[in-house]
């Protein structure tokens, strides 16, 4: 499993925990940045995520920032993506298996690293269901279409 992680200022440290977290696992992790807690501006390490997602170069993203808001909805950009903001595991695996996400992101302010290291490995673990949920999939993917012109 290829995943591609990153953060701005606000997810620093929480984005290294995860690296850690993953490469003890075995699981190769590579960051997209920031490389520090200077402030940046979380588009531009959403943006490189969510594109390496987007064409399968890695499996899936991580993305954090302080509340996994603004760098989720900047993933939710690029068509093809399905960032999910989680603070909780029930929501990491229900996402996966209802709605395909291939981004997981989080906020260092919301939630713990002990917390945060469960939501990945419940994220990371989780398989989609399709089946009705796949019909769903494709309405999403039609929306995209609609608006990506």
């Amino acid at each position: 499993m290829r995943i591609a992680i990153g953060s701005d200022h606000g997810g620093f440290q929480l984005k290294n925990a995860i690296i850690k977290h993953l490469e003890e696992k075995g699981v190769e992790v590579k960051d997209f940045g920031t490389l520090s807690e200077e402030s940046c501006d979380y588009p531009d390490y959403s943006l490189k995520v969510a594109e390496e997602v987007a064409t399968k170069s890695y499996e899936f993203g991580i993305l954090i920032c302080g509340t996994g808001i603004g760098i989720s909805i900047a993933a939710n950009k690029v068509p093809g993506i399905r960032a999910a903001l989680c603070s909780d595991t029930f929501s990491a695996h229900a996402t996966r298996e209802h709605n395909n996400a291939n981004i997981l992101a989080m906020g260092q302010r919301v939630v713990g690293e002990g917390l945060a290291l469960d939501i990945v490995d419940t994220f990371l673990n989780s398989k989609f269901e399709g089946g009705r949920h796949e019909k769903r999939i494709n309405k999403i993917t039609e929306i995209e279409k609609k608006y990506s012109k």
